[in-house]
């Protein structure tokens, strides 16, 4: 048996919240010697580059929290033309959408309706269409920005686990990002309907929204649906959320992506870089 194969089945007995709680304590500590120790050994092992934050001093945050969802300079990521990567991280797979089916990873798919909490009606609109995935490490930068222009019109709370969304966790957990905890966005755009969905995973202490605060790991029972009488609009590269620890982005889009042909499963890529255009 494969280590990554062991990695994944072991996680199935973990109890997923309560690590992840704990974990989100701590990075939420307050006291200075910690806090900054652990934001130091975090920029050593994953080499963080903190010229490109807004506050380069690590020991300025007030928590762990607030270094790893730091904000970056104006011209750290610009903006490309067409669809723009919500975030940096590995675009882990892209491509259409098969018969409502989306590629998790070589002989894994999974179902969209399932990712969208069950609801039907909302996955036909991507028949035909297009889907781009986008794992984020622990070292990449952890806020999600509007991959196009759009009005946010439906937010769908989705519960479930917390496996982790790591390469090894996707070849081996079927339907994992259909399992996993998850926040559905609707937006409309000009180019139709498009949803993107953060998905959760284990010791991701919280998902937040620029218009609601965070949203986990607020105690919730079954999957709620939150509509906007007043509608939202987000411009094309404006914050829309970020993750306090690594985790995944699915976008869907009603329309097909011509996507560049420079990209490959597993490229890294950067928020704000042109992944493609309609």
């Amino acid at each position: 048996m494969s280590l990554a194969k062991l990695f994944s089945l072991i996680q199935y007995p973990i109890p997923h919240h309560l690590l992840s709680r704990l974990v989100g304590g701590l990075a939420d500590c307050r006291l200075p010697w910690l806090k900054n120790a652990l934001i130091k050994a975090f920029i050593r092992q994953f080499k963080v580059d903190m010229n490109e934050a807004i506050e380069s001093d690590p020991t300025a945050y007030a928590t762990f929290n607030d270094f790893f969802t730091r904000a970056l300079e104006e011209d750290a990521r610009p903006i490309g033309e067409g669809l723009a990567s919500p975030a940096d991280g590995t675009l882990s797979q892209f491509g259409a959408i098969d018969a409502g089916q989306l590629l998790q990873a070589k002989g894994h798919r999974f179902s969209l309706m399932e990712l969208l909490g069950g609801y039907g009606e909302a996955a036909r609109r991507y028949l035909g269409g297009s889907f781009a995935t986008i794992y984020l490490s622990p070292s990449d930068y952890h806020r999600v920005h509007m991959p196009m222009g759009g009005t946010l019109r439906e937010m769908v709370y989705v519960p479930g686990r917390l496996f982790s969304v790591n390469a090894a966790t996707t070849k081996h957990v079927p339907n994992l990002f259909a399992r996993n905890e998850r926040l559905v966005c609707h937006f409309d755009t000009e180019q139709g309907p498009m949803v993107v969905v953060l998905v959760g995973a284990m010791i991701v202490a919280a998902i937040e929204t620029v218009w609601a605060g965070q949203i986990t790991p607020l105690p919730r029972d079954g999957v709620q649906r939150i509509r906007f009488d007043t509608p939202v609009r987000l411009e094309k590269g404006e914050e829309m959320g970020r993750f306090k620890l690594g985790s995944t982005v699915v976008m869907a889009f009603a329309e097909p992506v011509t996507f560049a042909d420079s990209l490959e499963p597993g490229a890294k890529v950067q928020m704000g870089q042109s992944l493609g255009s309609f």
